[in-house]
């Protein structure tokens, strides 16, 4: 899973001119779902997004508070564009995850992002739709996170197994 994070003092999604969701101070966050993503990157997502300490808290010292510690909004807009490679010069979305499985997968993230915080806090946009996104960015802060792939994730595990093996060749 990719993130696109952007602290944002309100933000709104429309779809065909009518407001489907607003917030006030808080987070606009692109969310982009792979074809290889599983319920541990959703986990580890929505526990990062809920973790991240991006506000300043009370003495206007920055990055002191998450948007918990805080009590802010988030505003979740599904973006399969987020996982994209170039053709030449036109995008391929061939990485992202097909329509309805990604449906499901993104509604049960909202589903955690919203029982493991408060369910009023967790807005979002139309799924699948042609939506406007407006946001009044804070800062401006854009982050982006990506849960760690499981090709990364096999690559560190085996490198002491190919350190070892290449020791044992040399020593041959």
């Amino acid at each position: 899973m990719k993130a696109l994070i952007q602290r944002v003092l309100n933000a709104n999604v429309t779809v065909n001119g009518e407001l489907v969701s607003n917030i006030g101070q808080g987070l606009c966050i692109f969310i982009g779902i792979s074809n290889t993503d599983t319920a541990k990157d959703m986990e580890f997502m929505a526990r990062k997004l809920l973790s991240l300490k991006l506000f300043n808290d009370e003495t206007d010292k920055r990055w002191k508070r998450n948007v918990v510690d805080a009590g802010l909004e988030l505003l979740c807009v599904s973006q399969f564009t987020l996982y994209h490679t170039w053709k030449g010069n036109k995008p391929d979305f061939h990485l992202a995850m097909p329509g309805e499985r990604s449906k499901e997968f993104y509604e049960q993230f909202l589903e955690l992002l919203r029982n493991q915080y408060k369910p009023e806090k967790v807005k979002d946009g139309v799924f699948g739709a042609y939506m406007q996104v407006s946001i009044q960015n804070d800062g401006p802060v854009t982050l982006e996170i990506e849960s760690p792939p499981i090709h990364e994730k096999s690559k560190t595990k085996d490198k002491p197994k190919q350190a070892i093996s290449e020791i044992e060749n040399d020593e041959r």
